[in-house]
């Protein structure tokens, strides 16, 4: 019979957005678990260390080397618990991940569970899983992001001025509809246009674009990052909402959510797949179809505050030092316990699996009988019904916990 708690050892992915060497937070994580055979290569991109079940990158007993997946199989009941095994079977419904990011993720949005069923069937490739990917990401560090798509108004506004003036072909009676156009158009664009226009835009005067002059500051960033010939740049400055985030502050993205995160570090966890449709911040070779694309956004999202999500109260915490993200999915919720030197923290248990891990810091912890010793980059499995307590010894003791109920 499986202990309850497990130690587990992870692994990061080279995504060429990511940091390089041990400026990669994901990457200086994930070398600190004692025994684990990931070797930090300081000329190497790290971008996403992924904790939990899902077979392209998972998590290993530390103790045994055996899949964590294996372990859960075999003892379903103890460590899932009949609730969350009635609704999500065995598999781990959510993926936590680490992001260390350098420069602009591929402009990407997540099929929903109808059109991944679909590309499953089609490409099963490429396409891995049959589930939607809603996710949260909590900033570690000052974070950029574009997400979701501006207000009509200043959309309006910046199609009026004269570069952009010719991807809007309905001046009047705008809708949803003549934003999917226009995006559509700016996603077909030669190379020709879009590198002629993102000129033009890094030239215009920024009062000319009134509360958007930041735009004119991003040109010269995202032509660095990749090149002035990117389709997907022409988007995400017109038509995407820009946000920036300090340490602790968070948003969500559902499904079919339009989204590219810019810099920094991050915590993000999702429902459990790897589906993602791209069109920009990416080579021609590695871009979706633009039709599939403009047809799977649903071109709702136009306030840039609807993607914030903001902290609440924590049901499970005995002192309050703990806080949660409660996101709009059903698949998992978010737990936060920062302590300072010499403070505790105690949860009650939760009705399924769960993992945490340590961001900062270094402290103990106490659960199912046992001690163990807590430092930045650990990350454990814990089972279902398990009461967790905490101690810190440093000022910046700081655990992430996705759980499922």
């Amino acid at each position: 019979m499986a202990d309850s708690v497990i130690q587990l050892k992870c692994d990061c992915n080279n995504f060429p957005w990511g940091k390089v060497g041990e400026n990669s937070l994901a990457a200086r994580l994930c070398s600190k678990t004692p025994g684990t055979d990931f070797k930090l290569d300081k000329n190497t991109n790290y971008a996403e260390m992924w904790m939990g079940t899902y077979p392209e990158l998972p998590s290993y007993v530390l103790k045994t080397g055996e899949n964590l997946q294996d372990v859960l199989n075999a003892n379903k009941e103890k460590l899932i618990g009949k609730q969350v095994l009635s609704k999500f079977g065995a598999d781990l419904p959510f993926l936590p991940k680490i992001l260390s990011i350098q420069k602009a993720l591929p402009l990407q949005i997540h099929p929903d569970i109808e059109l991944s069923k679909k590309l499953h069937k089609e490409d099963p490739e490429k396409f891995s899983d049959e589930n939607h990917k809603p996710e949260i990401a909590i900033a570690l560090s000052d974070f950029e992001a574009f997400c979701g798509f501006k207000p009509k108004h200043d959309i309006q506004m910046l199609l009026d001025v004269e570069p952009l003036q010719k991807f809007d072909s309905e001046k009047s009676n705008w809708s949803d509809n003549t934003l999917r156009n226009v995006c559509k158009s700016m996603l077909e664009a030669s190379e020709e246009t879009v590198a002629s226009t993102m000129k033009a835009l890094g030239d215009l005067p920024k009062d000319k674009l009134g509360n958007q002059g930041y735009i004119v500051d991003l040109v010269p960033q995202l032509i660095d990052q990749y090149g002035a010939t990117d389709n997907g740049s022409l988007v995400a400055l017109c038509l995407m909402n820009f946000l920036t985030f300090k340490p602790g502050e968070a948003i969500w993205i559902p499904a079919d959510g339009i989204h590219a995160y810019l810099r920094g570090d991050i915590v993000e966890c999702m429902a459990r797949s790897n589906n993602v449709l791209n069109t920009g911040f990416c080579p021609r070779a590695d871009r979706d179809s633009v039709d599939t694309f403009v047809r799977a956004l649903t071109f709702q999202q136009h306030d840039a505050k609807k993607p914030l999500l903001e902290r609440s109260k924590c049901e499970h915490t005995s002192t309050g030092k703990s806080y949660m993200f409660h996101p709009p999915m059903s698949e998992f919720n978010m737990i936060v316990t920062e302590l300072k030197a010499g403070e505790t923290d105690s949860l009650k248990p939760v009705a399924g699996p769960s993992i945490m891990f340590m961001t900062s810091g270094e402290g103990k912890m106490k659960a199912d009988g046992k001690e163990y010793d807590l430092h930045a980059g650990y990350n454990f499995f814990i089972g279902q019904g398990v009461e967790v307590s905490y101690e810190s010894s440093s000022q910046d003791f700081a655990v992430y916990r996705a759980y499922a109920e």
